[in-house]
């Protein structure tokens, strides 16, 4: 939902790619519903695992519970958001999450402008 939501913020602002540390199989059915309730369409997307070459390329990596398996470089910056799983939830929980993940969203991306408009000069 976070990649998704930036992705339709930013606008093409921005580069973002979603990975996992231990990928579900297929997206949660109430994700795919509560994201269409807001005009963002997962049914094309498939979970994927997280690899170096993602955390290599990021400038800001989203975390959200993966712990030690998340890969760690030096020199970038980390956020850990303590969400909810949205796994096994019925929509009006997962309703509650995605909103909670939007300000996240919101709020990065804001940041993330602005810190490209500090490095233009």
């Amino acid at each position: 939902m976070a990649a998704a939501l930036l992705e339709h913020h930013a606008a093409g602002t921005v580069d973002v790619r979603s990975a996992g540390s231990a990928p579900a199989e297929t997206l949660n059915p109430a994700v795919l519903t509560v994201m269409n309730e807001v005009g963002i369409d997962l049914a094309e997307r498939r979970p994927r695992l997280l690899d170096t070459a993602d955390v290599e390329a990021a400038d800001v990596v989203v975390t959200m519970g993966c712990g030690d398996a998340c890969p760690v470089y030096p020199g970038k910056r980390y956020l850990d958001w303590a969400l909810d799983d949205p796994a096994g939830q019925p929509p009006e929980v997962v309703r509650r999450i995605r909103d909670e993940i939007d300000e996240r969203v919101r709020a990065l991306l804001a940041d993330v402008v602005s810190d490209l408009g500090d490095d233009r000069g």
